[in-house]
This record gives C-alpha cells, sequence and structure tokens, in this order.
C-alpha cells in the first residue's frame, strides 16, 4: 500500500505544468500585435524605390489602414479593442468560473483564443484591409481571453496552501514571461515575410494545449483522492500577535484558526458556494490591492503593447531585432516575480513587498529613457531591471496576494471564491491595462518622454495606493516585535 503523499506532489506537479503551459500560450498569443505593428507600418523608404507608381511614395509597403498618419492612433485602437473587452469580460469571467467544471472552462477558452488568435493573421493571407474586422477580431479574443486567469489561479490555489505561495507562485507566474518572450521569437520569425503567421502559429499552439488540459487537468485534489491543502499553514504562535494587530490584508491570514485546516476546497460545493461581487469587495484588503494593479498594469502592459516600436524609434533597430531586444524586460520579469514571492514569503509582508519594488522602479523608468539606448550593454540592464521592477508587484499580486485573499479567513473556508477574487483583482488591474496603451498612444506622438512621465505617475500611483495595507503591516510587525522582546 502506498500513502497518498507521494500521489499528492504527482498531480500537483501535474497542475503546475498544465497551468504553466495553458498561461504561457495565452500570453504567447496576445504578444505578435507588438511585434507585428512596425510591419504594418515600416520605413518604406529603408526598402527601396516604389515599385508601385500609383501608391502613395511614403507609404508604399504599409499594410491598409495603417498606412496614414494616423497609424499610431489605429494601433492604441487595436490594443484597446483587446483590453477593454479583456477588462469587462474579466468582472463577469470569474463568476462562469466558479459555477463552471474549470477544466471545460479553460479548454474552450482557450480553443476559441486560438481561433481569434489565427482569424488576425489569416487577414493577412485573406487581403483584407478594414479596420472593423481586426477591430471585431480583437474584442472577440478579449473577450474569450477572460476564462484563462481565473481558472488557472482556482486550479492551483484548489492545490497548494499558504505555505511558500509567494515563492511557488512568483516562479510559476513566469508563464507571463516566458510567453511574451515565445510570442515575441515566434512571431519575429515571421513578422518580414509573411505576418499572417505570427498569428497563425500561435493560435495553433494555444489551441493544441487547451485540448491536452482537457484530457489531462484535475481540478480538486479529492477528485483522485488526494488531501486538500491547508491554506493556513504557519502556526497561532509565530503570527498571532501579528493576526491580532493588523486583520486587514494578506498578513492576517497567517494566524488563522487552525479549525480551519479541515475545510477543502470542495466543502463549499455541498453548500451555497458562490460569492457575490460585493462580498468579496468586502474582504479586506481586495480594494487597495485591486486599485494598486490597476496602475502596476498600466505600466507593465504599455511596455507588453509599446516597447518593440519604442526600441525601433529611438535606437533604430529593425522590427525583428526590436521584438528580441524587448524579451530582455520579460527576462527581468520572471526574476523580479520570483524575487518578489520570496521576499514576501519570508517577510509576510506582500503590500510591503510590492511597494517597495514600485518606489524604486520609478527612478529606473526615468534612467532607462534617458541612458538606455546609450550601448546595447546599457539597454540589456536596464531592460532586466525596469522589467523585474515594474513586473514583480504585478506577479506578486495576481498570483499569491490574489490566492491569500481568495482563501481569506472571513470565507471561513471557501475557496471557491478563488475564481470571483482573482477576476476582480485582475479585473481592476485590466482596466489599467486597457489604459496604458491607449495613453501611450494618445501621448507617444509629443514625445516619448511624455510616454515615461506618464508611466512614471501611474507607479507612484500604485505604491500610494498601498499605503493602509503597508502601514497595517508595520504595525503588525511592531506588534510582533513588542510581545517578543515582553516574554
Amino acid at each position: 500500500l502506498t500513502s497518498p503523499l507521494p500521489s499528492s506532489h504527482s498531480y500537483r506537479g501535474l497542475t503546475l505544468v498544465l497551468t504553466f503551459l495553458s498561461y504561457t500560450s495565452y500570453h504567447l498569443s496576445r504578444k505578435p500585435i507588438s511585434i507585428v505593428k512596425s510591419q504594418l507600418h515600416p520605413n518604406c523608404s529603408a526598402l527601396g524605390p516604389n515599385p508601385h507608381n500609383d501608391s502613395n511614395s511614403s507609404t508604399w509597403c504599409s499594410w491598409a489602414p495603417f498606412d496614414g498618419d494616423n497609424y499610431k492612433e489605429l494601433f492604441g485602437a487595436l490594443d484597446n479593442a483587446f483590453l477593454v473587452a479583456y477588462a469587462i469580460g474579466m468582472f463577469i469571467s470569474g463568476i462562469f468560473g466558479e459555477r463552471l467544471p474549470l477544466r471545460y472552462y479553460l479548454s474552450g477558452g482557450m480553443v476559441l483564443s486560438g481561433l481569434f488568435t489565427a482569424l488576425f493573421g489569416l487577414g493577412y493571407f485573406w487581403d483584407i484591409h478594414v479596420l472593423w474586422y481586426f477591430i471585431v477580431v480583437q474584442v472577440c479574443n478579449g473577450l474569450v481571453q477572460t476564462t484563462g486567469w481565473p481558472a488557472v489561479v482556482a486550479c492551483v490555489g484548489n492545490w497548494f496552501g499558504k505555505g511558500k505561495r509567494g515563492l511557488i507562485m512568483g516562479i510559476w507566474n513566469s508563464h507571463t514571461s516566458v510567453g511574451n518572450i515565445l510570442g515575441s521569437l515566434i512571431a519575429g520569425a515571421w513578422v518580414s515575410s509573411a505576418w499572417g503567421l505570427s498569428f497563425v502559429v500561435p493560435g495553433i499552439i494555444i489551441t493544441t494545449v487547451g485540448i491536452i488540459c482537457f484530457f489531462f487537468l484535475v481540478e480538486y485534489p479529492e477528485d483522485v483522492d488526494c488531501s486538500p491543502p491547508l491554506h493556513h499553514v504557519m502556526t497561532i504562535s509565530e503570527k498571532d500577535p501579528e493576526a491580532v494587530t493588523s486583520n486587514e490584508g494578506p498578513l492576517s491570514l497567517s494566524g488563522q484558526s487552525s479549525v480551519d485546516h479541515s475545510h477543502s476546497p470542495k466543502e463549499p460545493a455541498e453548500e451555497p458556494e458562490a460569492i457575490s461581487f460585493l462580498g468579496a469587495l468586502r474582504i479586506p484588503g481586495v480594494v487597495e490591492f485591486s486599485l494598486c494593479l490597476l496602475f502596476a498594469k498600466l505600466v507593465s502592459y504599455t511596455f507588453l503593447y509599446w516597447l518593440p516600436l519604442y526600441i525601433v524609434n529611438v535606437a533604430h533597430f529593425g522590427a525583428k531585432e526590436a521584438g528580441d531586444l524587448s524579451t530582455l524586460f520579460d527576462v527581468g520579469g520572471i526574476l523580479g516575480g520570483i524575487f518578489a514571492g520570496l521576499i514576501s514569503d519570508y517577510t509576510g509582508g506582500r503590500a510591503t513587498t510590492c511597494c517597495v519594488m514600485l518606489v524604486v522602479a520609478a527612478p529606473m523608468l526615468f534612467l532607462y529613457n534617458h541612458i538606455g539606448q546609450n550601448g546595447i550593454g546599457t539597454s540589456i540592464a536596464m531592460l532586466i531591471i525596469c522589467g523585474a521592477l515594474v513586473n514583480g508587484p504585478y506577479a506578486l499580486i495576481t498570483t499569491a496576494v490574489s490566492a491569500d485573499l481568495g482563501t481569506h479567513e472571513s470565507l471561513k473556508g471557501n475557496a471557491r471564491a478563488l475564481s470571483t477574487v482573482t477576476a476582480i483583482i485582475d479585473g481592476t488591474g485590466s482596466v489599467g491595462a486597457a489604459l496604458g496603451p491607449l495613453l501611450a498612444g494618445l501621448i507617444s506622438p509629443t514625445g516619448w518622454n511624455n510616454v515615461f512621465y506618464m508611466l512614471i505617475a501611474a507607479d507612484v500611483l500604485a505604491c500610494l495606493l498601498l499605503a493602509r495595507v503597508v502601514l497595517k503591516e508595520a504595525r503588525g510587525w511592531c506588534g510582533y516585535m513588542a510581545r517578543k522582546r515582553g516574554y
């Protein structure tokens, strides 16, 4: 006879791998648009004389309707068609995720995402030059992609308790950056020859991964006779003083009574398990972290959609070289997410970790804009540092913080609230994700300096919105140390 422990470890590993591959493919399918932008409106004069005498001499190689002087605004419209649809859809996606089998919900969303991603690229082969086609495809893709994040976080939250959640999910969250990197490389492979394949190939990849998840993903430990995780594994003796002093925000989770240890993610299914939208908002910390993520994601997604074009315009690289160089920002994001998770696990201060990284990110963004293109070495170093500082807080909030709040003590073991809480936090963040590229498109004609000033202001606002939670964490530490010295 064997104990359930090895089996549990195997299924946990399988869940991590499948959800990692799943969200990697989501981001892989979002990245091509930023790479292809520079090909839809390239510098035609660099390609030689105009072979078509009846075409505009300066934009003959551009892809209509992006061949006009308003091409940046049209690119911004493309970005926002996806991001606004994503932000709106995310607020209701978690509610569906709670009520539908996560495996079906996730797999169906991935197959549809693959379809709409491929349809954008097929516009190249079908010689489509009308803006509404690309806008409609982006809107549909934005809506179906909301199935991903609540589903994968809920699956991981069902299998992993609080313990070292920050580190585990920090490493796991590298799927975002890995997807961006792979998306850049795959899109870059065809961007100059047949840019339609830059979308079709990622569409095929996400569809394939979705089918694999349908057959092999296990939603709950109880489905395979494994023990559920302990969502509050730290002992009262270690953290109870902090819980008493600061019972709002992530720190309070550590002080949860051991009576909750017996609750499994499946138990709420036997009761009315759904949590209302307003009920989720009343969980301490949800509003603060949601608003912080709005501005943090604004910065991250502005880089996601505009960094390659910025590098082309400022450093004068080609489309492929700029796409490859932009992947270093995501390499930094991987390191930042792991570092943020590790530090927040060690200190117990999720909000403080985010705040410190946001404070340091502001001057680093200023430096990157002014000296980041002075040399290839400087550019590489600055991209990695900025990527770590910008994406670290974003990664921590969307993973460990969301899982912490989704298993908050006020939910009395109702871990199924994970989908709704995650959707609220990421949905609010997605408003910023939509706003950032839009503002970049409107501001960039006045100069890239102004775009960076906007990003720095957003970083500062994100930090200020966490001030109350940071103060509570500080009071918790002070109270704990005072009690410790009193013994």
